[in-house]
């Protein structure tokens, strides 16, 4: 990690414009139903105001196009915060502009200034220079803690870094760099990673990659039935990726000429279709009938895959085993999960690589169980792909 960290600076009496990612679930009445990302900015926010500086906030929220959308408003963020902090916090309507400036030149040192969402305008994703500008005129430092949108070229990841002499790393994205970077570089053996979600799509370079390193990998979710369909067998109307069926054979020959331990379901659970209170069947993979999908692992693929995860020392999880949101088919992810918490009180490392898989271990109430839940789906992948991230790039020195 080649760049400058918060803990290299002392923030009193300057001014530190902090990228986080307050890309928060909303309900319909605009109350935060899970407020995990706001909780992990939390270290880098209280740092700057302890310091005696003032941490002036810039986050998106949602996809509002380039427009105002008072659904999409940071107000319910605001409010959230002036609960949670020990401090001032004020808001501004916009984040560039003079209300902006108005803000950011007269809060009062131990304070929060948080602006209103980056994405009311077009510039933002756009990574427009002269709007990076006028974001990097609020403040004296810029701090990104927004692991996130990391793997974006926005103005407020990348084109505002060229504003600023001192640009360094908040506390979360050090803490995500550690766990997807450093602890997964030289993972203690035995490495395991379990794939899963609907579709290979996204996810083909991160195969290719952790069959490079793993001692294990474990296959489920929507993805498994297009290699299960590569290897020959019926699924029903299980999910499959068509176009990708040449793929997944490349990745079969590649582990029986390399000898891999690439495991695959041996059973599901199995419906017409995914949805509360439907009829199920606990069937062999090969026994799935045209009119049927599977729909989650079954038990003997969840002892299979438990007992692996128990006897490793390094975890990697990315995607659930089935529709995990249908009670009917929650089981073999929960069990991932369970089997993930216990692994870590046995002195196992194990990385949760955000998405569907956070919202999983979320919902099951284990985030305090395991080493790391990131708090990037897409930047997870990215990074544990192989690839760089904008976002982190422009910070290096």
């Amino acid at each position: 990690m080649n760049f400058q960290t918060i803990d290299d600076v002392n923030f009193e009496g300057k001014r530190a414009l902090i990228r986080v990612d307050f890309n928060v679930p909303l309900d319909q009445a605009g109350k935060i139903m899970d407020d995990y990302r706001i909780q992990s900015a939390l270290p880098t926010i209280i740092k700057v105001v302890t310091d005696g500086g003032i941490a002036i906030l810039m986050s998106h929220l949602g996809r509002p196009s380039g427009k105002v959308d008072p659904e999409l408003s940071l107000v319910p963020v605001y409010k959230h915060l002036q609960e949670i902090l020990d401090c001032q916090v004020e808001f501004a309507d916009d984040c560039v502009g003079t209300i902006a400036e108005n803000f950011a030149n007269n809060i009062d040192p131990g304070s929060v200034l948080l602006l209103e969402n980056l994405r009311f305008h077009t510039e933002e994703k756009a990574n427009d220079a002269a709007f990076a500008k006028k974001l990097a005129d609020l403040a004296d430092i810029y701090v990104n803690d927004a692991f996130g949108t990391a793997h974006r070229a926005h103005a407020s990841t990348v084109g505002v870094t060229e504003y600023f002499d001192e640009k360094v790393a908040g506390y979360l994205i050090q803490k995500e760099m550690k766990f997807l970077v450093e602890k997964l570089e030289n993972p203690e053996p035995p490495y395991v990673a379990i794939m899963g979600g609907a579709k290979i799509s996204g996810k083909i370079d991160l195969i290719d990659k952790l069959l490079d390193s793993v001692d294990s990998l474990l296959v489920g979710g929507g993805m498994a039935y297009t290699f299960l369909k590569a290897k020959g067998l019926e699924i029903g109307g299980s999910l499959l990726e068509e176009e990708k069926l040449d793929v997944a054979k490349n990745v079969l020959s590649r582990v029986e000429e390399e000898e891999l331990d690439f495991i695959l379901p041996s059973d599901c659970i199995a419906a017409t279709h995914p949805e509360e209170g439907i009829p199920t069947s606990t069937l062999a993979i090969d026994h799935i009938a045209e009119h049927e999908m599977g729909l989650d692992i079954g038990p003997r693929t969840i002892e299979d895959f438990t007992e692996k995860i128990l006897t490793s020392k390094t975890i990697l999880w990315n995607g659930p085993m089935g529709v995990f949101e249908v009670p009917e088919f929650a089981d073999g992810t929960r069990a991932i999960a369970n089997a993930l918490a216990e692994a870590t009180e046995n002195g196992a490392t194990t990385i949760i690589g955000g998405g569907d898989s956070a919202s999983a271990i979320r919902q099951f109430n284990l985030m305090e169980n395991v080493s790391h839940v990131s708090t990037g789906g897409g930047a997870s992948l990215e990074l544990l792909s192989g690839n760089t991230l904008p976002g982190i790039e422009a910070l290096e020195n």
